[in-house]
This record gives C-alpha cells, sequence and structure tokens, in this order.
C-alpha cells in the first residue's frame, strides 16, 4: 500500500511539474530532461511513471479536464433548482476552458494539438461532461421543469449548442466575432429544452 501511494504521489508531481514547464515554455520546447531536473531524478525515473512525453501530456490534459469534471459533478449534485444547476453547470464549463487554455497561449497549444490527435481522453472527457449535463436534464424532465422526449439526444443539442462556449479552439477563435452572449445561448437552449419559466 505504501508503495502504491508513493508511486501515486511521484506520478502527481511529475505531471504538476509538466503542467508548470508546459505553461513556462511550451509543450514543444518542454523536454523529459527538464521535468526530471526540477524533480532532482534522473530522466530515467520519469520514464518508469510515463513511458514517454506523449503520456505525460496526455496525464496532464487528464488532470485539467478531471477538475473541470469535478467542479460540473458538484454543481450536478447540488441542491439548486434544476434551471439555476443547468445555467450554472454550462457557465462553470465554460469558464474554467477560458481561464485554463485559452488565457494561456501555451497550454492552448497543448490542448490544440490533444483536440487535433482525437485523444481517447479528450473524447472521454467530452462522454462525462455530457452525461452530467444529461443527468441535470433528466431531472428537470422528471419533475416536468424541461419538456422533452429524449434526453441522451437533448444532451447533446445542448453540447452541441455551447460548443463556441467549450471547446477551447473555438472560445479563442470566437473572442472577437459577433454572436450571442453566453447568457443569450443557453437562454436559447432553455428554450429548445421546453422551459415554461424563463425569465
Amino acid at each position: 500500500m505504501v508503495s502504491e501511494h508513493t508511486e501515486a504521489d511521484t506520478q502527481e508531481r511529475i505531471l504538476v511539474v509538466a503542467e508548470r514547464l508546459f505553461r513556462e515554455i511550451g509543450y514543444q520546447k518542454t523536454t523529459v530532461a527538464d521535468i526530471a531536473k526540477l524533480l532532482r531524478m534522473s530522466p530515467a525515473n520519469v520514464y518508469r511513471f510515463f513511458p514517454s512525453k506523449d503520456a505525460i501530456r496526455q496525464g496532464v490534459a487528464f488532470r485539467l479536464m478531471s477538475e473541470v469534471e469535478a467542479a460540473a459533478q458538484a454543481i450536478a449534485a447540488g441542491p439548486e433548482p434544476v434551471p439555476q444547476r443547468l445555467r450554472e453547470l454550462l457557465t462553470t464549463v465554460h469558464l474554467m476552458n477560458s481561464e485554463r487554455y485559452v488565457g494561456d497561449a501555451k497550454l492552448h497549444e497543448m490542448v490544440a494539438s490533444a483536440m487535433e490527435e482525437d485523444w481517447d481522453v479528450c473524447k472521454a472527457h467530452i462522454e462525462r461532461v455530457t452525461m452530467l449535463i444529461g443527468g441535470v436534464i433528466g431531472e428537470g424532465a422528471a419533475s416536468g421543469v424541461f419538456h422533452v422526449e429524449d434526453v441522451p439526444v437533448a444532451a447533446l443539442c445542448t453540447c452541441n449548442a455551447m460548443l463556441r462556449f467549450f471547446h477551447p479552439q473555438m472560445i479563442a477563435q470566437c473572442v472577437n466575432k459577433p454572436g450571442p452572449t453566453l447568457d443569450q445561448m443557453i437562454d436559447f437552449i432553455f428554450v429548445g429544452l421546453g422551459y415554461r419559466n424563463a425569465g
């Protein structure tokens, strides 16, 4: 058990340092030797925990995405009324993605390549966020707050409608382009979900 904890702690330390370096000098310029040096360990030791630099990058991406999912999960499970929870969940995913990826050009570069390569970690993240959104929509449908016939489809439509606000590359590209505000988009989604008490 002790060795398992130590191993997990070391993996976490490697990911924390890697994320810091990715932010400071960029993913492309960061080497495994740079990460090892900051941790005062040999590159060979880093490779004991991660088989490649790409595996470290995936680990960093997973860590960042897991934090977004944890925040979304906490909101989805909260005591607030369904419409308030859904609005807060959609807003939080947008704000966290904006702060983490768009405001940080070097980290954005890493995430952009992740999206382009269609990593499994990205696909799994999108599925988990869609499921959390679907859970809240399902509660609303069950209580009559929302009027939807197919909750999974409604969740997919909601996520697709939010792409401009969720997808790091689209957030960056749309910053100065005309379009609805975040609240206007969420209001539109609520109409699509059959919410009768908007406003």
